[in-house]
């Protein structure tokens, strides 16, 4: 018998570390941040349920559709929560941010990470 759990490959962003990125394998089974760490890749994260919103990350690409001339892809298509996302808004949602610690990949895809994509949802009170 084989493993029968679907793959995706799932290329991971840095928009501020000048465009450094990352491909790794996830199962369906599998979140990203899962995958990021058996992969030794740290990504930011905080309460792995979806409440806190550090692990945000934005869909660039989503099984090859999506760049910016296309619009932005849909999170929904690209990505399966193990619960709901309530660290994000729906605007937030349909812009196509989603929550790494509670999403599995349902397509090969691109997502921009780091604490930069969140920055661009919570504003810095300290600044």
């Amino acid at each position: 018998m084989g493993d029968e759990t679907r793959r995706h490959d799932v290329t991971l962003e840095w928009p501020d570390a000048d465009r450094e990125r990352r491909t790794i394998r996830i199962g369906e089974d599998e979140t990203v941040l899962e995958a990021a760490e058996r992969a030794d890749i740290a990504l930011p994260f905080g309460c792995r349920t979806g409440a806190c919103g550090t692990c945000t990350g934005r869909l660039l690409s989503s099984n090859g559709n999506g760049d910016a001339d296309e619009g932005t892809p849909d999170v929904a298509d690209a990505f399966a929560y193990r619960r709901p996302p309530r660290a994000l808004k729906e605007r937030h949602r349909d812009t196509g941010y989603v929550l790494l610690c509670i999403a599995a990949p349902r397509t090969d895809c691109r997502v921009a990470v780091g604490s930069s994509v969140h920055a661009e949802l919570v504003e810095n009170p300290w600044k």
